[in-house]
């Protein structure tokens, strides 16, 4: 008797490989936390139920601030539970920074919570000229997460100058964030780098900024999504605004598949 194999189809909804995320970019309110949170509270509440994950600025609860005594949050505090709350209350994913105060040190702290976890990366990269490594503490181990199938490599802000620390060895990564209160006036920086990253590390990659004044800067937001080419795929200038972007699996394996550079990378580690 002859034997047949038994075939097992698995049939794929292309909607299974998208990613759609929410980019909320505001004027954060300097050093005044309830009031940030009181504007989220307001401007989330409408999101869309099938976003996945919600990206907000660098210190989203008071602005970049060098005084972290006066805005620290006790292991995340009230600050935390917010995201926390809204990532169970949404059944979304969320991440953004947060002066955290542990040990009696401080940190410039990005959270990642969804409704099975909470991680966090603490930002490597601290901004000498403007004090901040007078302040906190430097991050020492970057973060890589999961969502929907997506690996998630999120960062902040001035580590956007230093590629060798964003290096996507072997794929780590699809999606590259940096979550930012970057100035108006190196927005030439912003808007090159943010492809940059892209481009040579085969990925997208998320800036997410901030609009607004605080003590010493002004910020233009240019929030934006760029693809694995180096393409511009959405873009948000000096607005208070949510936008959404669903990113697509299937074409970023496909242009990783057609044009393989990674394979020709250099194998070296960062030395911390």
């Amino acid at each position: 008797m002859q034997r047949f194999k038994k075939l097992i189809f698995v049939v794929v909804n292309k909607k299974d490989m998208n990613l759609k995320v929410a980019i909320v970019q505001f004027d954060i309110a300097w050093e005044d936390t309830p009031r940030n949170i009181a504007y989220l509270n307001k401007n989330l509440d409408s999101i869309d139920a099938d976003t996945d994950l919600v990206i907000l600025p660098e210190m989203f609860h008071c602005g970049f601030s060098m005084e972290p005594k006066k805005n620290a949050q006790k292991d995340g505090g009230e600050v935390l539970d917010w995201m926390k709350n809204f990532s169970q209350k949404n059944s979304v994913a969320i991440i953004g920074s947060i002066i955290v105060e542990r040990d009696q040190k401080y940190f410039n702290r990005l959270f990642f919570v969804d409704k099975q976890s909470v991680k966090y990366y603490d930002k490597r990269h601290l901004f000498s000229m403007g004090g901040e490594h007078l302040h906190y503490e430097k991050g020492v181990e970057r973060l890589v997460v999961d969502v929907k199938g997506w690996n998630i490599c999120p960062m902040i802000c001035y580590d956007l100058r230093f590629p060798v620390w964003s290096r996507n060895y072997k794929c780590a990564y699809d999606v590259l964030v940096y979550v930012a209160n970057w100035p108006s006036s190196r927005s030439v920086v912003w808007n090159t780098l943010l492809k940059a990253r892209a481009i040579e590390n085969q990925s997208f990659v998320i800036g997410v900024n901030r609009i607004g004044c605080d003590s010493v800067c002004q910020y233009v937001g240019e929030s934006q999504v760029v693809n694995a080419k180096g393409e511009v795929e959405l873009n948000s200038l000096d607005e208070n605004i949510i936008k959404y972007k669903v990113l697509n699996k299937n074409e970023l394996n496909a242009f990783r598949k057609a044009f393989p550079v990674l394979n020709d990378a250099d194998d070296f580690n960062v030395n911390i």
